[in-house]
């Protein structure tokens, strides 16, 4: 049976977690030492690898032959671990068992002693989803634990967890993995996979994965099913996003305030089939590259972008102000924001775009404050012109 990628090459050792260097030797440092706690909380935002580190620390606390902190993989526990027959280690999904039975049932069965691993480890994944009365049957447990039980708590809103909860628990923050990072990786399972993968490509999936190391493989399996030479175009096409050529085809229809430009392109985004608000969303991705550029004096090392495009995007922050930029950006958004609460993104784009390549038609506050800036821009530049005509006069 096909197994997707990001189960296939999820790490089996510490060693293998990619972008969390702070968590994963802190883990293998207590390991070796012994100095190992009843109860941790892993946070971090989706696909950074929570879930990854609990499995692994779950197998490791349990593992006869340690290997610097890592479980060797070897041992029987470790190979029955692997193939899911130890019924010692628990995960529960918080998101559909949250209620007081089901955390009622966990600590009633962590009073008895494992019956093959060193520690009973429960890793409750979502736990943020508990309801009030699941948390307070946990805090009892949490408390008083017994000596043989570990809890792996995992959230991605530690804001929702109760102060009682967070205070019995270590604390380890999982950080977004770098697009370099993920690059790489993408690189190693292509090559893996006897796959190619250009560097942009690899850069690309890791921009829209926006950290998370899990979206990111996911959706390299999509592209390597499409082609084993894997193009940005190929995972533009996949993801159904815009290719660069015609996000900077609207941008510049913008600066040179073109309706027909922009209406065109859209339109023919539309009729292949693609996602509107994704398209806002590149535009505004875009026009934030532009706005560090001509803030930074080096924007380069914070863009997640090739040479060429980099380029690009410094040749058109020269033709537009940082003022017009924020003006456009905040355009964007709210029309974004306008998607996301039902309305018809093409026809929302469409009145966007409108109004920011004809500034005569848009009657907000912001509109009239930048078209008044330009404005005042074009007669101070006026008079600089004239100045210095009647100095040469």
């Amino acid at each position: 049976m096909y197994q997707a990628l990001y189960r296939k090459y999820r790490p089996k050792v510490f060693k293998d977690v990619i972008g969390q260097p702070h968590v994963t030797v802190t883990l293998q440092n207590e390991l070796l030492s012994g100095r190992i706690g009843h109860a941790y909380l892993f946070i971090g935002s989706r696909g950074t690898g929570k879930t990854t580190c609990a499995k692994i620390f779950a197998k490791a606390v349990n593992c006869m032959n340690l290997d610097e902190g890592n479980p060797c993989g070897e041992c029987d526990l470790c190979r029955e671990i692997d193939a899911g027959e130890v019924m010692d280690i628990v995960e529960l999904d918080a998101a559909s068992n949250n209620g007081v039975n089901d955390i009622r049932d966990i600590c009633e069965s962590a009073i008895f002693t494992p019956a093959k691993a060193k520690y009973r480890v429960y890793i409750i994944d979502e736990v943020h989803m508990l309801s009030p009365g699941a948390f307070n049957a946990l805090l009892k447990t949490l408390e008083e634990p017994p000596a043989h039980v570990i809890f792996i708590l995992a959230t991605t809103e530690v804001h929702k967890i109760p102060a009682t909860i967070l205070s019995r628990c270590q604390r380890f923050e999982f950080h977004k993995i770098s697009a370099n990072d993920i690059a790489k990786r993408l690189e190693y399972v292509a090559e893996q996979e006897n796959a190619d993968i250009e560097k942009n490509a690899a850069l690309l999936i890791a921009k829209i994965s926006d950290g998370a190391m899990r979206d990111a493989l996911a959706i390299l399996d999509k592209c390597i099913g499409v082609s084993k030479k894997i193009t940005v175009e190929i995972v533009s096409k996949t993801v159904g996003i815009a290719s660069q050529e015609q996000v900077y085809e609207i941008i510049e229809a913008i600066l040179k305030e073109s309706p027909e430009i922009a209406l065109a392109a859209v339109d023919n985004f539309d009729k292949h089939s693609k996602d509107m608000s994704r398209l806002t969303f590149e535009l505004i991705s875009n026009f934030r590259n532009i706005m560090l550029i001509k803030t930074l004096k080096s924007a380069q090392n914070l863009l997640i972008i090739s040479d060429e495009d980099y380029k690009k995007l410094k040749d058109l922050a020269e033709k537009v102000t940082l003022e017009t930029i924020i003006f456009i950006m905040d355009t964007l958004q709210q029309s974004f924001e306008k998607m996301s609460k039902g309305c018809d993104a093409k026809t929302e784009l469409e009145m966007c775009l409108v109004k920011l390549c004809s500034p005569k038609l848009n009657y907000s506050n912001e509109a009239i404050a930048n078209r008044i800036d330009k404005l005042e821009r074009e007669i101070n530049l006026l008079k600089a012109e004239l100045k210095t005509e009647f100095k040469e006069n």
